[in-house]
This record gives C-alpha cells, structure tokens and sequence, in this order.
C-alpha cells in the first residue's frame, strides 16, 4: 500500500546573511530541518524557524475563485514578459495578493518549481484550482520554449470564460433573489397581517367578498402549517445542489432541459458555442493536434449536450472528417460559426476563425443578457405589485364596501 503523501507547511524564519544582516521570510517546506538545510544552502545561517500558528478567527479565510486564478495567470504573464525569472514572478505576485489561501497556492507551486519540478508538474498537484487544460497548455508552453506567450493566452482564455459565467449568472441570480424575497414578504404578510384584518372583519356582520375570503384562507392555511412548509421549502433547497453534486442523470437532464428553456436557453446555447469556439482556438494556437484540442474542449463544455457532440466529432476527424463537415452533422452548431470553422480549414487559419466565432458569440450573449436584465425589470415589479397589491385590496375590500353600505 503507497504511504500517504506528507503535506507541506509554511515556517516563518528567521537568520542572517553572509554579510551578517539579520533578513526574515516565508519558506514551504515538510520540516523544520529541511528548512534550514534549503537557507544554508542560499547562504542564510537561521536563528529562528517555526510553522506558522493558524489565526484564532477566520483562519480559513477567502476561497479560492477561478477568477483569482485568471488574475494570477494575467500577472504571471505580465511578469515574464518583462523578462522577470518564473520563480520571482511567483514571489511578486504572492506578495500583492490579498486572499491569504491564494497565497498560500502560490508559494506552494513556487517551492515545487524551486525544487525542480516543471510548472505544468506543481499546477498539476492542485487540481481544484488547475484543469487538464490548463496544466497541458502551460505544459505545451514549457516544451516549446514560449511559456509567458503561452500564459498570456490562457489569461485571455480565462478572463473571457469567466466574465461569460459572471454575466450568465447574474441574469440568472436577480430574478431568483426578487422572486424568494417576494415570496418570504408575502409569506409574512400572510401569517402576521391577514389575520389582523381578520379579527376587525370578525365584527362587521356581513358576508366577505370572495377575494377575500380566498385570501383569509391561505392565510389559515400558512398560519396552520407554515413550519411544515419552511422545513419543505429548506430541504428542496438544500437536497437540489446535492442531488446535482452526486447525481450526473440529474446533472445532465438539467444541462437537456436549460437549453430547450425559454429565452435563457437561447443564452445558454450561444454561450456553449462560445466556449466550445474559444477553448478550441486556444488549445490549437498552442500547437495542440486537433485530436486532442477537441478531447480538451469536450472536458471544458459544460453541457453534456455539447460534450456528447464533441466526443462524436472528435471520433470524426480522427477517422479522417473535416471538423465542419462533423459538426454540421451534429445538427447543434449554428451555419454561422460552421461557415467559419470551413473558412478557416481552406484557409489554414482555423485558430483565428475559432477566435472570430467566439468573440461574436460572447457579444451576442452580452447583449441576450443586457436585454433579459432590463425586460426582467418591469416584469418584476409587476408581479410584486400583483403580489402585494391584491393582498391590501384583498384586505380593504370589506371596509370599501362597509362604507358604501353606511352611504
């Protein structure tokens, strides 16, 4: 049985230098001793060394985002282009950034690298963070000799992927967040108001309007089982993301279903397409062989509907089919991006029309997202005006009718 894989910790030490100046700093190491053994070797005799104590409060801090990671990649890149060695870069880097763990993942994967080891080799041991893709384009970088170069695509790649989720997300999220606070407003409306109405209603003496009355009776329905319903409401809400996490019939009947939605479906379509064009782009401009571009591109797809038509055109081309005769077959990909995708096969220019394809895609989402933003707006306001509008005159209606009565 292999023995399990000793972690490494972060020592803070202390020591001086050859001209006898007392200098400090960070080192990750697996020991104390090993430590040292690295500080002599760089001509620090240490006086004082300790794994550094865990804060009391909030020691976990910030986790790592992948937007975190696009930004490092950027600053990588930025650094080595200016001819700074990778090892420093890691330490500049490290040094301006603010969220301690991606710090921390920073001068990890420099003491891998200052041990030896390549940067495809210490990205690779961090999986979380790194994908086969990126470990294998930064590999790419490494063998060819063009590593900042290779980094400041994956940069681009990651700052462009990122900010389509970024917006997709938030087309999504404010009308979830506007319709579970209407909810709970109505809901407290229900349970704490109605019934005050419903004492003074008690003593008119005449018969309710049916409104009324229709609204008083979900009122005793959430006065009677709103525990019930709150504990149903808070297991849906808690089981859904777990059963996605273990489930991938779930997973993919909901990636099935998404895209067959309206109108956000049309921006979940235009935003695979997207990335299926600007993964594949990166991964060949980095002298990656279609073949294996596309087994890449179908990981990073995240639709199974996508990823079930790439693997079908990867097992295409690698029999010998041109990429847009294949996806043509698929039915999935629209004639614009297929047109393209032909154009830049005739012309041997096929990472620059995937580029092409994926910067109008993106511009179409932006603008299917800007569009649903504010057509969301108004539709929003309406059904909270609905919403709360009927309960108040649900409630006023009796008293409106007392008064014309008492005329």
């Amino acid at each position: 049985m292999a023995k399990k894989q000793q972690e490494k910790k972060k020592f803070i030490w202390e020591g001086k230098d050859r001209s006898g100046k007392v200098v400090k700093g960070e080192m990750q190491a697996l020991s104390v001793a090993l430590v040292k053994t690295q500080l002599r070797s760089q001509g620090v005799n240490p006086t004082k060394v300790a794994a550094e104590r865990a804060p009391l409060f909030g020691g976990k801090g910030k986790p790592i985002k992948p937007m975190d990671i696009a930004i490092f990649t950027r600053q990588l890149a930025t650094m080595m282009k200016a001819g700074v060695p990778l090892v420093q870069s890691f330490d500049i880097v490290a040094e301006g950034l603010q969220n301690a763990n991606m710090k921390d993942l920073v001068l990890k994967i420099k003491t891998e690298v200052e041990g030896g080891s390549s940067f495809a080799y210490a990205i690779s041991q961090h999986p979380l963070y790194f994908d086969d893709l990126f470990c294998s384009l930064v590999e790419s970088g490494e063998q060819s000799g063009a590593l900042e170069t290779m980094l400041d695509r994956i940069a681009e790649y990651k700052e462009k992927t990122e900010a389509l989720k970024s917006k997709i997300k938030k087309a999504m999220n404010y009308p979830i967040a506007v319709v579970i606070i209407a909810f709970i407003v109505t809901a407290i409306l229900l349970v704490k108001v109605v019934p005050q109405f419903e004492s003074v209603f008690a003593g008119f003496g005449a018969d309710l309007p049916a409104f009324t009355l229709f609204v008083i009776g979900i009122s005793e329905f959430m006065q009677e089982w709103w525990l019930i319903i709150a504990v149903g409401v808070g297991g849906i809400a808690f089981s859904i993301p777990q059963i996605m996490k273990r489930s991938k019939s779930a997973r993919d009947g909901l990636d099935r279903a998404l895209l067959k939605a309206p109108v956000i479906g049309n921006i979940l379509y235009e935003s695979a397409v997207a990335r299926f064009s600007r993964t594949l782009a990166t991964t060949f401009a980095a002298g990656v062989p279609l073949v294996e571009a596309l087994e890449s591109v179908a990981g990073a797809a995240g639709n199974i509907v996508f990823e079930t038509a790439v693997l079908t055109i990867k097992e295409d081309v690698s029999s010998g089919v041109q990429l847009n005769t294949s996806m043509k077959q698929t039915g999935l990909f629209p004639s614009m991006a297929l047109q393209m995708v032909a154009i830049g096969e005739e012309s041997g220019a096929l990472d620059e029309m995937l580029d092409k394809v994926a910067t109008h895609f993106e511009a179409e989402v932006d603008n299917a997202v800007d569009g649903l933003t504010s057509l969301m707006e108004p539709i929003i306001m309406s059904v909270l005006g609905v919403l709360v509008g009927g309960l108040i005159v649900a409630m006023y209606l009796p008293i409106f009718q007392l008064g014309k009565t008492m005329l």
